[in-house]
């Protein structure tokens, strides 16, 4: 979807990088509500371990795939990711916690 919004329209890399970081933080914040919803307690530590994996999951790749490690803005970048899961996730327990099953 970003790579037709590149291709169609006049939005250049710039515009592009805060495009895909924008959409990651929405990603992993409706993660981690789904996730605090399906774990119903400890919201933060489950939103935050889907935050950490998703992390690692990109480290692995972009290392062992790339042999790159994380640069500075990298690694800002997924501790707002990982933030973003830790609020979805206590958001997510939050709304099931008045709901009877």
């Amino acid at each position: 979807m970003l790579a037709l919004l590149l291709r169609f329209t006049e939005m250049d890399g710039a515009a592009l990088s805060w495009t895909t970081l924008i959409a990651g933080l929405i990603c992993l914040f409706i993660g981690g509500i789904v996730s605090g919803i399906k774990s119903k307690q400890k919201g933060w530590v489950i939103g935050g371990i889907t935050g950490l994996g998703f992390t690692l999951f990109t480290f692995l790749i972009q290392y062992l795939g790339y042999e790159q490690s994380f640069s500075l803005q990298q690694t800002l970048h997924h501790l707002g990711y990982i933030l973003a899961a830790l609020l979805g996730g206590m958001i997510g327990v939050n709304m099931t916690s008045g709901q009877e099953e």
